[in-house]
């Protein structure tokens, strides 16, 4: 905790500590002299403009996903000429924050600053839950030690108790600080401080359970602690033993304890509060699904205009898009192509005042990011506007700039009959778009150049689908392009032809398994009304797309679990826009290693299943699950409002997001200015019809009778992957990232119905 711990001597941190001068910039033109330092608890970094007035700012290290070294961020880029790569670098947070690109003086500079940064960055990964909570604990205090003599009288601590969203009795929380002040001085200094948060933050939910296992009521045994493993974990039974054992080695802090092969409360609070104790089964979190079953076999995370960082009519558009969609472990991204100036093609929103991108630098950093978290195939979806001149530029820059991760051709250069696996194609970039004929006739023998004339380009031309969404049709039409495709940019599509779609019965009869069709969400919507199990027929053969609608003008997004229950797998979304949806997608992609691909439950890849989402009940293999949680308590929930004086009101929403039948949501009471240690005991019980398509949400948020409820945190699990017992559930911002050590805890149990 102490700032000597993280230093140890280390020449790059103590550097950051003294401070350097270094440009911040934001554009060719927006450069500034800003001075950085490091704080003494090598967790803030403070900066301040040379400028007259003490304007100052910190961010936290724990904001900071990552360091780019030399020109790798757009702003970097444009000022290429002006410095050299060694002075520069990039720091990229969490969440949607923008990124700090920065420039130092010297190479050596830049050089402890990116040492240094990767050096805190690596200490917060490697820390335990315990050195987390003391560190959090520790921000506060230093947050509101306002004259920074490092110690807090009693007035002091109680305004620090409000902003951190706890309202309580004066009495007991004087009787804690006496208990508390070791040194007698009537100030706490910080470790003080963490012994008084510990006592104020005592678990009597935790010791309950703990009490009703305990045999002496001060420990638990060996034996008590199998007991509870099996009875209330429902761990198997055959490794129960064995876990005990593990979990005493790896949780209990009392060596004694350790010796006695016991565990205290401590030992006890510290496993529920980790990742084996959490509601997400640790196993389910790897990969460990089948990756090698045909490609439509698996939904794939899938982004929507990839390229825009915010709304569709004026947003920004930039490679970042791509690089923090992929990051997030994206496998299928978009990009809309249109003829730029000096012969190079440009990537933006067409007919909209969004910003352009050239189509070369977003294909650079698929090459450079494709592959950072998930080896599996990204497919590369085209919308593609462009004269034939600069489709060859297109189809040129895909083979030099990709070269052999671009897939050219089939797999062992035969006609296939199926999709190749997940497995099959690590590492590889797929082109879907418009093909002049077949595989069939690209692995006979060349197509003749005057069949490109019969090639029509735009795809999925949105500003077309439109005309559905709309009642303005007449100032959004645009017709669907009739130009001719390139045979270059042509022979880069193999497996994902872009077709238009006809119908079910049409594509039934005609065909090939390569050929893929995109639908706006409306047109998908009607076929599911209209056929909803021939939907899920046509998705265990073919490939779909369903991206949002044109009027989502706002990069809003549609509900994806409606999209998903057909067997569709590119359900495209808007990865800039946080809300339920992304929720949703990051909750059902959180599992299998967060590769990318889940894979299709077995009643929706085998075509002679019969799969209707409207009527599950029907369904062979039919077996309805009863889910009932016990909602207990909420843990350091995060304050909402701003204002020093107010506390949180939380209650706990539990959705289930999964067929039309199991669509349902339940909420606990909410408590009275409690954000701190919120107490429930609340009981939800829910039937779930498809639990393999069902995705449960619980939701945190901060009761007001007069307006709309604050959003407090969310966690998003697929159904399947839920761990039964006491658990906790670790919470997430709005923007999807850990917002420690915000938690719920609760008591889960699943039984069969029939």
């Amino acid at each position: 905790m102490e700032a000597d711990q993280c230093q140890s001597g280390d020449d790059n941190l103590q550097s950051m500590i003294v401070g350097t001068v270094m440009r911040k910039i934001k554009s060719r033109t927006w450069k500034k002299q800003r001075y950085f330092k490091l704080q003494e608890d090598c967790m803030t970094i403070w900066y301040k403009s040379k400028k007259a007035g003490n304007a100052h700012s910190t961010f936290s290290v724990n904001d900071v996903e990552t360091v780019r070294e030399g020109h790798q961020s757009e702003v970097l880029l444009s000022i290429a000429d002006e410095f050299p790569p060694d002075r520069c670098f990039t720091l990229v947070f969490r969440g949607r924050r923008g990124n700090l690109d920065l420039v130092a003086d010297s190479a050596d500079e830049a050089q402890s600053w990116i040492k240094g940064m990767k050096k805190l960055i690596e200490n917060l990964e490697n820390m335990g839950e315990s050195e987390k909570l003391d560190q959090w604990i520790c921000e506060w205090f230093k947050k509101a030690d306002k004259n920074n003599d490092g110690r807090m009288n009693f007035p002091e601590i109680r305004v620090l108790l409000k902003m951190m969203n706890v309202d309580m009795n004066e009495h007991h929380a004087h009787r804690l600080f006496m208990t508390a002040d070791k040194s007698q001085t009537g100030t706490l200094e910080d470790d003080e401080f963490v012994l008084f948060y510990k006592m104020l933050t005592q678990r009597e939910d935790v010791l309950r359970v703990f009490q009703d296992y305990s045999g002496d009521g001060q420990k638990l045994s060996l034996r008590d602690l199998e007991e509870f493993l099996r009875d209330e974990q429902l761990e198997e039974v055959d490794r129960v033993q064995q876990l005990a054992m593990e979990l005493i080695e790896r949780y209990e802090p009392s060596d004694t304890a350790k010796m006695l092969k016991a565990m205290s409360i401590d030992g006890f609070l510290m496993y529920l509060a980790s990742a084996e104790g959490s509601i997400f089964h640790p196993r389910q979190q790897s990969l460990y699904q089948d990756m090698t079953q045909p490609l439509n076999h698996y939904f794939i995370s899938s982004s929507h205009n990839t390229y825009l960082m915010e709304d569709q009519l004026r947003g920004h558009s930039s490679v970042e898009g791509y690089i923090r969609a992929l990051k997030r472990g994206c496998r299928c991204v978009e990009v809309d192509c249109w003829d730029g100036p000096n012969g190079e093609p440009i990537v933006y929103h067409g007919h909209t005042f969004t910003s352009k991108i050239l189509f070369k630098d977003v294909v650079i950093a698929l090459r450079n990011y494709a592959f950072k978290v998930s080896e599996y195939p990204v497919i590369l979806s085209t919308e593609n506007h462009c004269g034939v001149e600069q489709q060859r530029v297109m189809a040129q820059h895909l083979n030099t700039i990709l070269g052999d991760k671009l897939l050219k051709s089939t797999l062992d250069g035969k006609i296939p009959v199926s999709f190749p696996s997940p497995e099959e194609l690590k590492g590889k970039i797929l082109l879907k778009g418009k093909k002049i004929g077949g595989l069939e006739e690209s692995l006979n023998g060349p197509v003749e150049p005057e069949d490109s004339l019969t090639g029509e380009v735009s795809d999925e031309d949105e500003a077309a689908d439109i005309d559905e969404d709309s009642l303005h049709s007449n100032s959004l039409r645009r017709m669907k392009s009739k130009q001719r495709l390139s045979k270059e940019l042509s022979d880069c599509v193999v497996y994902c032809k872009s077709v238009h779609f006809s119908s079910f019965k049409h594509s039934r009869i005609h065909s090939k398994f390569y050929e893929i069709s995109s639908f706006t969400e409306s047109k998908a919507r009607k076929h599911l009304r209209e056929a909803g199990a021939e939907f899920v027929h046509h998705n265990a053969r073919q490939l779909t797309r369903v991206y949002p609608s044109g009027l989502r003008t706002d990069s809003s997004n549609f509900n994806p679990q409606e999209m998903w229950n057909t067997g569709t797998q590119i359900v495209a979304l808007n990865f800039q826009t946080a809300g339920v949806e992304m929720d949703l997608n990051d909750g059902l992609f959180s599992q299998n290693g967060r590769c990318g691909y889940v894979l299709k439950p077995d009643f929706m890849r085998m075509s002679e299943r019969s799969f209707d989402p409207e009527v599950p009940i029907n369904r062979e293999g039919y077996r309805p699950l009863s889910l009932c949680i016990q909602v207990i308590s909420g843990q350091q929930l995060p304050k909402v409002n701003i204002k020093e004086s107010s506390v949180v009101d939380p209650f706990v929403r539990v959705e289930i997001h999964g067929v039309p039948l199991d669509q349902a949501k339940q909420e606990t009471r909410y408590i009275d200015n409690n954000g701190f240690n919120p107490v429930w005991y609340d009981t939800l019980r829910f039937t779930i019809h498809a639990p393999e398509l069902a995705l449960v949400r619980f939701v945190v948020e901060d009761y007001d009778k007069a307006s709309r409820n604050d959003f407090v945190g969310q966690y998003t699990l697929p159904f399947s992957c839920i761990q039964q017992g006491y658990r906790h559930i670790h919470l997430l911002s709005k923007d999807g990232t850990s917002i420690p050590p915000a938690s719920l805890f609760v008591h889960v149990r699943i039984t069969n119905l029939v």
